[in-house]
């Protein structure tokens, strides 16, 4: 079954990765997507799963402030992720997860390899590596991708998690690049 033509490799990428406009105010270091990670993917077949938001989903575009663009970035990740954090956020944001995950579970059964999920590092929600917590930048994942992992490992699913940064473009595009190359 699903023996045509497609390549049946697949990478999961957080919502701002191909669509900048859904940050929050002020953090955009691209006009619209990451090109040098979406051309990768491209160039190598692989098909893209964009989840969804989860502080536009949550807090909406403006994250409940709309002067929070005036503050500082730790500062203003700490809000968000203290915003994130709430229970009812953090079930709605396992609500998705859990949709994700019976969609990965579903591509699984039939042969589709799962080659990652790009996060954004440093970010309150979307970090994988790194996230903000007390106004720093600090090891550890952002409030949406521990859910998710979460959810997966509760099925027994295991997909390796890369961390991204959009200012950081060389570095990232190799860390995603290993991804598939192994």
């Amino acid at each position: 079954m699903f023996n045509d033509k497609r390549s049946k490799k697949i990478v999961v990428v957080a919502h701002c990765l191909l669509n900048q406009n859904s940050i929050s105010d002020g953090t955009a270091d691209l006009p619209s997507q990451f090109n040098k990670i979406v051309n990768l993917l491209i160039e190598n077949e692989i098909g893209i799963i964009q989840l969804p938001c989860p502080e536009l989903l949550c807090l909406g575009l403006a994250r409940k402030d709309e002067t929070g663009a005036n503050n500082e970035l730790p500062y203003e990740n700490t809000r968000i992720r203290t915003l994130m954090e709430k229970d009812e956020n953090k079930e709605l944001l396992r609500s998705r997860a859990r949709e994700i995950v019976k969609q990965l579970e579903d591509y699984i059964k039939y042969d589709f390899q799962i080659l990652g999920i790009l996060g954004v590092n440093r970010s309150p929600s979307c970090g994988i590596e790194t996230t903000t917590i007390d106004c720093k930048e600090t090891e550890g994942r952002g409030v949406f991708m521990q859910i998710l992992e979460d959810e997966l490992l509760k099925q027994g699913i295991k997909i390796t998690m890369v961390g991204t940064k959009t200012g950081e473009q060389e570095e990232s595009y190799t860390k995603v690049k290993n991804i598939f190359e192994k």
